[in-house]
């Protein structure tokens, strides 16, 4: 039984990678650019390293870090202007 135990905790340690997906959400990268630019910057060196899964949630956190949340403060005036 405790041998049995051993092996499913050193799969489990295997499984698990470097970073985890909570520290790769498009959330946390849209609120923490310090690990938004590390992993640009690994996903420009080495795409098929980092993974493509993530590099695509870099992509999207960096598009809505620069675009925002989609919601424009301006608005049009009622009346078009006169030339």
């Amino acid at each position: 039984m405790k041998i049995l135990l051993l092996i499913v905790l050193v799969i489990l340690a295997g499984c698990s990678s470097g970073s985890s997906s909570s520290d790769t959400s498009v959330a946390f990268l849209v609120a923490h650019p310090k690990r938004l630019q590390e992993l640009r910057e690994q996903c420009h060196e080495n795409r098929s390293q980092v993974g493509g899964a993530v590099c695509a949630r870099v992509a999207k956190a960096t598009n809505r870090r620069f675009f925002g949340n989609g919601k424009t403060p301006y608005t049009p005036p009622k009346s078009s202007p006169k030339f």
